[in-house]
């Protein structure tokens, strides 16, 4: 399963979705509304200054990449599928 494949499946409507499974790892969103999506659900970001915002989110040390400790279902936002 894909961001994409996912953002269609459930009618996130984002530009840029990324999916990982255990939700604590990404590559970093570059457009918006995004979503990061795990198996069991999502977090959507409205706007780049919202994700950039996100309290849980650790960005970098690569700028390519970000990490939530918990996971996103730790995050404000977070919303089953």
């Amino acid at each position: 399963m894909s961001g994409s494949e996912l953002n269609k499946l459930h009618k996130l409507s984002a530009v840029h979705a990324l999916y990982r499974k255990n939700g604590s790892w990404y590559h970093a969103l570059q457009s918006f509304p995004g979503v990061l999506c795990d198996h069991k659900g999502y977090v959507r970001f409205s706007s780049e200054s919202e994700y950039l915002k996100c309290k849980g989110i650790k960005h970098g040390p690569n700028p390519n990449t970000i990490h939530i400790k918990n996971g996103i279902s730790s995050l404000t936002g977070y919303t089953l599928f």
